[in-house]
């Protein structure tokens, strides 16, 4: 019956359907969640840095769980608390934005691949462990996020308010600029590896060398960046709550959350991208995954095709915690930046030193091509 039943699910009209619904939950339960686990993590990195206790005030029968609990009551509070709508905003655009913002970040996961590929028994084809591969991976990933932009403006525009206004115009000046320095740090790795598939730029690194090694400056640029288009501490003046100037100012209960959520689940979208395009992936150095029923030497041991695809996707998971915390530990680390100096930054330092970067990566291809 157990076999019956496997038969049919890796069945070639089955399996796609099956396997894509399977790493749909799995991904988007991770994504969902990641947002509550990096306040958590944001809340408690910030008080041990600040030598203070952080979040401990909620718990359930007396248990705290470090703080976890504070999560639950805040989701509860954001539920439960009225959702304002300024009386002079446009009530179907104010809805609307929060979800922009929140949604095409999450959509981007949807060809993100977190792992190579796995050979299950009576399956010609191997299961990429991936929800939609896509030759056109990074294309399409730069495409969804600039329509999260609209997310940002349309919510401060359509406010009513002149605060909220004001951070829309700061984040789309500051984002739009940003999103040219993105692809231009990207693209001396991109003549590297010659292609917009994400498996692909990791196999390439699995074949030569980590792309950081020969792009670190794209590196920096490009880390860089990512911090801008997060609107995250010393880049946070679109939303600079000391300052009452935010684009999310007229925003409550969950809409608000949502435009937390989506700095969050940033943070983890530009953490996977970062290791995807310069630490590797989930490249072990030393380790190679052998075919079903084989072993290959790692360490001193052998290890079969799944331990390896597990070590795989462990060593994946431990490049994105490591920027994850990298994220946070520069959150609390630097002052905020005047607006001045984030655009001069941006145009006046980056821009050049990025298309300084393509030229000479060009400049090298062509010397080692010749």
């Amino acid at each position: 019956m157990m076999q019956t039943a496997y038969n049919f699910l890796t069945g070639p009209m089955v399996a796609p359907i099956f396997f894509g619904l399977i790493k749909t939950t799995f991904i988007m339960t991770l994504v969902m969640t990641s947002g509550l686990i990096l306040s958590w993590v944001e809340r408690k990195q910030s008080a041990i840095m600040q030598d203070r206790i952080g979040a401990n005030r909620a718990s359930i029968l007396g248990v705290s769980a470090l703080g976890l609990v504070n999560n639950l009551a805040d989701a509860l509070k954001g539920i439960t608390k009225e959702d304002y709508i300024p009386p002079k905003a446009n009530k179907f655009l104010h809805t609307l934005a929060p979800f922009l913002a929140c949604f095409t970040a999450a959509g981007a996961f949807a060809v993100l691949p977190f792992g190579g590929e796995v050979k299950l028994p009576g399956m010609a084809e191997p299961v990429a462990l991936c929800i939609a591969p896509m030759s056109m991976g990074l294309l399409f990933v730069f495409a969804l996020l600039s329509i999260g932009v609209y997310g940002v403006v349309l919510s401060g525009y359509v406010s009513g308010n002149k605060y909220g206004t004001l951070g829309a115009l700061r984040a789309s000046a500051q984002m739009i600029s940003y999103e040219v320095a993105t692809g231009l740090t990207v693209l001396g790795a991109l003549m590297m590896y010659q292609s917009l598939d994400f498996r692909v730029m990791v196999q390439w690194q699995q074949d030569h060398v980590w792309g950081i090694v020969y792009q670190p400056i794209g590196f920096i640029l490009f880390m860089t960046a990512t911090i801008v288009e997060m609107k995250r501490v010393p880049f946070d003046l679109p939303e600079a709550e000391s300052e009452i100037i935010g684009y999310s100012v007229e925003y409550s209960g969950m809409k608000f959350m949502l435009f937390l959520m989506a700095e969050f689940i940033e943070t983890l979208l530009f953490s996977w991208i970062i290791v995807l395009l310069f630490l590797g992936g989930w490249h072990i150095p030393g380790l190679h995954v052998p075919e079903a029923g084989q072993m290959a030497p790692f360490l001193g041991f052998s290890v079969g095709h799944w331990p390896a695809v597990g070590l795989e996707v462990l060593a994946f998971s431990f490049k994105i915690v490591f920027l994850c915390w990298l994220s946070m530990l520069i959150r609390w680390s630097l002052p905020r930046f005047r607006y001045d100096q984030i655009m001069h930054l941006g145009w006046k330092i980056m821009l050049p030193i990025a298309l300084g970067n393509v030229v000479v990566t060009a400049l090298v291809i062509l010397w080692v091509g010749n």
